[in-house]
């Protein structure tokens, strides 16, 4: 089976599961989570590392590869948070029409907003969330004669878990699939001249906040 099938049946699964959580909290527990606390808005940063790929005959064209990204957030209510930041990545390619160790190197800035019920006195937070991004995609020098740079806009639809160790360190995990608007860069290696697909990214993040 391919990489980019079960991607999206881990990713199904994160969403189901997110939904599960969200359905057993209580109503009081919502109220209490929507409250705004004016002079109190954590706010932090973290470091994420994780693995995803292209589905669509864009993942039939490149391997799953490594990301690495840093994100700044705000959590204005318990239940409702917002991030910004930047993710790298490295997509190799699979085409026997160009050499080895060729890639697309995706760079991304996107913003995300986050909405979720803490559970066990506010440690677990677990969350669905949506939002925008514009990804710079550099095909490698090797394989500029079939794939070309592109910008494209995505659209993140994530599902994840935090755990609040201490009120300033937190970890957590995340399944997200973006769909991409205005995908280009393999028209010129594809039969029918058009390039498809999504993108569907896992990663593990660890951050503190202050």
């Amino acid at each position: 089976m391919k990489f980019r099938s079960w991607m999206s049946g881990i990713a199904l699964m994160a969403f189901c599961t997110a939904g599960s959580a969200f359905a057993a909290v209580d109503a009081s527990e919502v109220g209490r989570g929507v409250k705004y606390e004016e002079h109190m808005v954590p706010v932090g940063v973290d470091v994420r590392g994780g693995v995803g790929g292209f589905t669509g005959n864009s993942g039939g064209l490149t391997k799953p590869g490594a990301l690495l990204g840093v994100t700044a957030d705000a959590q204005p209510w318990p239940s409702l948070g917002v991030e910004a930041g930047y993710e790298g990545q490295r997509l190799p390619i699979d085409d026997g029409r160009v050499g080895g160790g060729e890639a697309m190197w995706r760079h991304n800035l996107g913003i995300l907003a986050k909405a979720g019920a803490p559970l066990i006195k506010s440690k677990l937070f677990p969350y669905v969330g949506a939002g925008f991004g514009l990804s710079y995609l550099n095909a490698s020098e090797g394989a500029e004669g079939l794939y070309d740079n592109d910008f494209i806009g995505e659209v993140p639809l994530a599902a994840g878990v935090d755990y609040r160790f201490t009120r300033s360190v937190f970890a957590g995990a995340r399944a997200t699939y973006r769909a991409l608007i205005g995908t280009s860069f393999a028209n010129d290696a594809t039969p029918a001249g058009d390039t498809t697909g999504g993108l569907v990214n896992f990663n593990l993040t660890l951050g503190g906040s202050f």
